[in-house]
Parts: C-alpha cells; structure tokens; sequence
C-alpha cells in the first residue's frame, strides 16, 4: 500500500448506526485538527429514506466496503449496540480492520466483544488516532518524535542539583 497523500486519501468508515452523535463529530474534528492527514469519509450517517431493516444492512455493507478502515467510537456501540455490533461484524466479514475508540473522557473498561474484535484501540488523542488509522488501513508506523523544549537556565539549576549531590 502507499502512503496516505492528499492524491492517496485513507478512505474511513466511522461506526454511525445511522445517526451523528458526539463522539461521531468529535472524531471527525480531531481529524481534521490532524496536519498532513489526509482521509476520505465513508460513512453517511443520515438515515436513508424508504428503506427496511435488510435495507439498511446492504447501505452498511455498502459504505464499510469502500473503506480500508474503520472506526468505533466506544460509546457508539454501547448506546446503539445492535448496529454497531453489524457493522463490526461486518467489517471482520471484509476483512477490515478495526480501530475502537475508547470511552471519550471516561476511564471505564471496554466491552468484551470490542475488545476481543479490535485490532488497535486507543484514546481520544489526534495523534494515536491518525497513527493507528495509518498503521491499519496502510501498514504505516509514525515516524514522528516527541519534543521537550526546555530553557537553559532550567538545565543550569538542574546541573548545578546533580553536581550537590
């Protein structure tokens, strides 16, 4: 696979069970808050007009089958976990894999079944997101650093500490 461009997209699919929720627009601004992160949605959450229950299956089948990823948000499969737990099992039936958000701003443990069909879980931070999209969906490992600005004076009363010791 080649790497995330904005001519190479990540095409995405975010658990939706036909509604935008929170944490389906929180997960959406985080991406976009992302520099160099280029992805294309395939999720439509609004709910298509006319169509049954077997009817809205095939429109699931439809948008995670044009994905490389996707995404659940934790409490998206909790609140509607009937849907949720279709599309899950549908991305395992395309192979897909499975990225699991936890519990926005809660540190509570997951569902058995999220975690047992997660191939990556993480927190709601930009970063360990768009690093495990790209780590799933294009094999992609960050090859980013952290950086620790620090002022001289501070190194200097810090050495002049390990040296009184």
């Amino acid at each position: 696979m080649s790497s995330v461009s904005q001519q190479n997209p990540v095409r995405v699919f975010v658990a939706h069970a036909f509604e935008s929720n929170d944490d389906y627009r929180r997960l959406f601004e985080y991406l976009e808050s992302s520099r160099n992160f280029f992805y294309k949605n395939c999720s439509i959450p609004e709910l298509p007009a006319g169509l049954d229950k077997e009817g809205l299956r095939q429109e699931l089948r439809k948008q995670i089958n044009l994905a490389e990823v996707v995404l659940i948000p934790a409490a998206t499969f909790i609140a509607n976990q009937e849907w949720v737990d279709f599309e899950l099992n549908c991305a395992k039936g395309f192979d897909k894999p499975v990225v699991v958000l936890n519990l926005f701003g809660l540190t509570a443990k997951l569902p058995v079944q999220l975690e047992a069909l997660a191939d990556d879980i993480v927190e709601w931070n930009e970063r360990d997101i768009v690093d495990a999209i790209k780590r799933q969906a294009r094999h992609e490992e960050s090859t980013r650093w952290d950086t620790v600005d620090f002022k001289l004076e501070d190194f200097e009363e810090f050495k002049r500490d390990v040296d009184k010791k």
